[in-house]
């Protein structure tokens, strides 16, 4: 994480919301988040929620967790407001109590995140995605698709999103990350959701897009690598189907975990079957992971992730 909040390209201001209930009581005004990591020692919280008392906020979610085998501390607190908060102000103002506690911080007001959404010809998790940014849930605003395939073109379209077309081949892929990134710039896009994208980013673009970038795979990892991953699973006679929403690095399918869904099978799930319980695996852990990353609940670790749900 870095020490203030960074992205790819700031976004257009979103229209003010109401604070998340709390005690049952709809709370009025504009919600922020201030999430942060540091190295565990007491204090903490005194100085977080005296900072947020001092500055006239209320306190409407807190988590946090103590990771004892590492000595590292990680908080999410949410607080509302009754004008919108100048987060940038508020870096400069919490500086000072940050630098005292050795804190990677970031405040975020309530601008939800630009979403890039890339694929290629399996749609499933673009239709999940639109049907949850159609229905308010999703967390983010679902900017444009991105696809080496022509395919889906009409299922994004149907929705009012702009489709783009970027062929790629061996030979063409150093162009076509070039006009992804220009893509990105362009749109002022936070976050880009690899949806069954079926290509391999190459080391230079997930270095540039780390921690801003999430990827579906189709099992357990690392289980059931490569092509025809169900029929490998139907061979191995599997007991559960799952799926699991990650961070994207330079190695391949092994960034941070975010989620992980599983469900359970048996001896007459055939390939097709499996392919479809899958599906629905895919679906369920990557919108979750979204829907945290846009709400900013997740931490990096290293090589890990901590998520408050």
């Amino acid at each position: 994480m870095s020490e203030t909040a960074t992205r790819l390209a700031e976004p257009a201001a979103s229209s003010p919301r109401k604070a998340k209930p709390q005690n049952g009581k709809e709370q009025q005004g504009h919600t922020s988040v201030l999430t942060l990591s540091c190295p565990e020692r007491p204090g903490i919280v005194q100085a977080v929620t005296g900072f947020l008392y001092e500055h006239g906020f209320d306190i409407v979610e807190h988590q946090q967790f103590d990771d004892r085998e590492r000595g590292a501390f990680f908080l999410r607190t949410a607080f509302s407001s009754e004008s919108p908060v100048d987060a940038s102000k508020l870096e400069e103002e919490f500086r000072a109590t940050a630098s005292k506690f050795e804190m990677d911080f970031s405040f975020h007001d309530e601008t939800k995140p630009r979403l890039l959404v890339m694929v290629s010809k399996l749609g499933h998790c673009l239709n999940d995605l639109i049907f949850r940014w159609r229905a308010g849930t999703l967390g983010g605003e679902i900017a444009l698709v991105v696809s080496n395939h022509e395919d889906l073109r009409p299922m994004a379209e149907a929705a009012g999103l702009e489709f783009v077309h970027v062929p790629l081949t061996p030979e063409t892929k150093p162009e076509a990350e070039a006009r992804l990134l220009a893509l990105i710039d362009e749109h002022s896009i936070d976050l880009v959701v690899l949806a069954r994208y079926m290509q391999i980013l190459s080391d230079e673009l997930t270095t540039a897009l780390k921690g801003r970038a999430i990827n579906i795979h189709h099992s357990f990892l690392p289980g059931f690598k490569g092509a025809k991953p169900y029929h490998q699973a139907y061979e191995r006679g599997v007991k559960h189907v799952g799926a699991t929403a990650h961070y994207v690095t330079a190695d391949l399918d092994e960034g941070p975990i975010i989620e992980q869904e599983v469900l359970r099978v048996d001896h007459t799930y055939h390939p097709q079957t499996l392919a479809t319980v899958g599906q629905d695996a895919e679906c369920l852990a990557l919108s979750r992971a979204v829907r945290w990353h846009c709400e900013h609940r997740i931490l990096l670790d290293g090589a890990s992730t901590v998520v408050f749900r």
